[in-house]
């Protein structure tokens, strides 16, 4: 097995969101990849085994094992185009969320990945008391989506982590409409052990599709507030998101 650490939606060291990535050349127990992404304690390590054509790819928190994470598809894939394919434009994997395709172009990598599928929900007591700011909408899929007025208030937020583990949804995601870009957003999923995530793929595929609707736009520069922070461009094509980003080695 080799290891990396990428930072992803990001082309500059220290920003974006880590991920490690473990390529191997045949699967371990679960219980040791579990033991690996614990002693890491990254929000996400991947685990990749190629099988054929394709890249088998599973991902890992600290808290367990989640069955979709855009940041660790993204730095699987840098890993691989660098380090494995370097002749290939195109790489398939392999998941529980079925195939998902990355390409490279140029210094960004695309993911194809599918939309999830909301639906509103009542903004009730206990979302505004985890929050501290009551929402003005909320929907909810495998996670829950939280919409504010106003990009300060998503800053601004400091939410209350035992509360919201008390909250329906895996993750839990808030946004507003932003100034410079399409929308801001934050993630957290104290659930898994992750009290605030920094840049998020798979939030977007939920994300992304409320505003493509609210704007009317197909295209999305979205941006995800962390401290860390990290951009993200988006195309809303029906039941399907794809999410370009960059990607740089930390080790």
């Amino acid at each position: 097995m080799k290891q990396y650490i990428v930072d992803a939606f990001t082309d500059i060291l220290f920003h974006g969101n880590q991920a490690a990535v473990c390529v191997m050349d045949e699967w371990i127990s679960d219980e040791l990849m579990q033991n690996i992404a614990k002693e890491n304690n990254f929000s996400e390590t991947a685990f990749t085994v190629k099988e054929g054509d394709n890249y088998h790819l599973r991902w890992f928190t600290p808290g367990g094992e989640i069955d979709f994470c855009g940041h660790a598809t993204l730095g699987a894939s840098f890993v691989l185009f660098n380090f494995y394919e370097k002749e290939k434009n195109e790489i398939s994997f392999v998941t529980q969320v079925g195939k998902l395709i990355v390409t490279r172009e140029k210094d960004e990598y695309v993911m194809d990945m599918p939309a999830y599928n909301c639906q509103p929900v009542p903004v009730t007591n206990e979302m505004e008391d985890a929050l501290g700011v009551k929402p003005i909408e909320a929907y909810l899929d495998r996670d829950l989506l939280m919409v504010l007025e106003t990009e300060d208030q998503v800053k601004n937020l400091s939410p209350d982590i035992e509360k919201m583990k008390l909250l329906e949804g895996l993750t839990i995601a808030v946004t507003s409409p932003g100034r410079e870009y399409d929308s801001v957003s934050r993630v957290f999923v104290p659930k898994l052990a992750i009290s605030e995530d920094p840049v998020t793929g798979s939030s977007h595929c939920m994300i992304a599709p409320y505003w493509s609707e609210k704007l009317g736009k197909k295209e999305l520069n979205c941006y995800q507030a962390s401290e860390r922070g990290g951009e993200l461009k988006i195309k809303v094509l029906g039941d399907r998101v794809k999410i370009a980003g960059k990607a740089v080695l930390f080790s």
